[in-house]
């Protein structure tokens, strides 16, 4: 049977690392899970509790396609209460996670062969779903002197979109209110479109993230219940478009995906009530932050950017190979700790990268240090 070229994406390779590491624990073996970027606690009780109640009361059949009118407006309602921004709830979309925001905006903004601007590194999704849509991804290679960061000089004028994320994956750096403003006012005078990445929002350290929507309306802004609040598995997430931009996602969204999974949803609303319990695995993630840029130098990582929001640390690990997803093998082997090639993230330098994960138990974290304090040792 015929196939297409678009279909012709790159792995994941956290995923294909997750599996290596499942194989070595059916084997009885104690991993350390410093690959992927799922929170160690599960969703809310609260939400686990909403959601019970509302299956007891009846079936949970589709939702329209933009999403529950009370989740949407409950969104609303926090972006006033955190960025001092007000928007119409009609401006919020309810998604099948932030994977599903990823593509009804390429397809809502682009056509087939556009070009479309992400900093490198970055989450290995942007441009596999952007191939996949017949895209072309325009890499801006940035490194410790923008912080990581794209910046307004590096943008062609023929670009038709530029995405960013604030805290980013995989250096966890954000951009400033004034870098945003910049990078938005660049994309409005050369019209690309602008998306902001904003999943990581809420698990800051040190100063709080920006959104988008602080500094421009004609934005596209892409956040999920997954980090947070704590929610990978249960596929919800939300975007914020223009006014004029709602009709033409929700008749994608019709058509797509229908709707976000009614459960996910309710369990959502009930969630984002639950501050005091999410505020406790904010500061479990800041002492695994402390524990891992303390510990992961004396382990011969000591060459990264401090992480400002999310929960990975990103080391160049040149010194040590040109491989990295040799290196996280052995890591794996010798050390019974799992972490994540830099290739997932930087195609052309990311050989010489590996991510740490510290979204797990302090306890964990604490243990995979020592463990890899011990391989470095016995390495030399």
């Amino acid at each position: 049977m015929r196939i297409s070229s678009r279909g012709d994406v790159a792995p994941f390779i956290v995923m294909d690392v997750m599996e290596a590491a499942r194989l070595e624990e059916a084997k009885g073996r104690h991993i350390i899970h410093m690959e992927v970027g799922q929170p160690a606690t599960g969703a809310p009780k609260g939400a686990i509790e909403a959601l019970k109640s509302a299956m007891d009361a009846g079936p949970l059949g589709y939702t329209v396609a933009l999403g529950l009118p009370a989740l949407r407006a409950r969104i609303a309602e926090m972006y006033l209460a955190r960025y001092g921004v007000q928007i119409a709830p009609e401006r919020v979309v309810v998604t099948a996670g932030s994977s599903a925001g990823f593509l009804l905006s390429f397809i809502s903004l682009f056509d087939v062969g556009a070009r479309v601007a992400i900093g490198d590194p970055a989450y290995p999704s942007y441009r596999n779903i952007l191939k996949s849509q017949g895209l072309e991804t325009v890499r801006i290679e940035t490194n410790t002197a923008s912080n990581f960061q794209p910046m307004p000089e590096q943008l062609d004028e023929d670009l038709a979109g530029l995405l960013v994320a604030s805290p980013s994956n995989p250096t966890g750096t954000m951009l400033g209110k004034a870098e945003l403003a910049a990078l938005a006012a660049a994309c409005k005078k050369n019209d690309i479109a602008f998306i902001s990445d904003e999943i990581y929002h809420g698990i800051e350290y040190n100063t709080r993230a920006v959104s988008a929507l602080e500094v421009s309306d004609d934005v596209y802004v892409i956040n999920s219940f997954s980090k947070y609040y704590s929610m990978t598995g249960w596929r919800v997430g939300w975007m914020v478009v223009p006014q004029n931009h709602v009709r033409r996602i929700e008749r994608l969204s019709q058509n797509l995906f229908i709707c976000a999974p009614h459960a996910a949803q309710v369990a959502a609303l009930a969630a984002m009530e639950c501050d005091d319990e999410l505020q406790a695995h904010l500061k479990t993630y800041t002492r695994n932050r402390e524990v891992l840029i303390e510990g992961l130098p004396k382990a011969g990582f000591g060459n990264f950017a401090s992480p400002d929001g999310g929960f990975y640390i990103y080391a160049d690990v040149s010194d040590l190979t040109n491989d990295s997803r040799a290196l996280a093998a052995e890591i794996l082997q010798d050390a019974g700790v799992a972490v994540t090639p830099g290739l997932d993230f930087d195609p052309e330098r990311g050989h010489k990268t590996l991510r740490f994960s510290y979204a797990r138990s302090t306890s964990d974290m604490i243990e995979g240090v020592a463990r890899l304090q011990k391989w470095f040792k016995s390495r030399r």
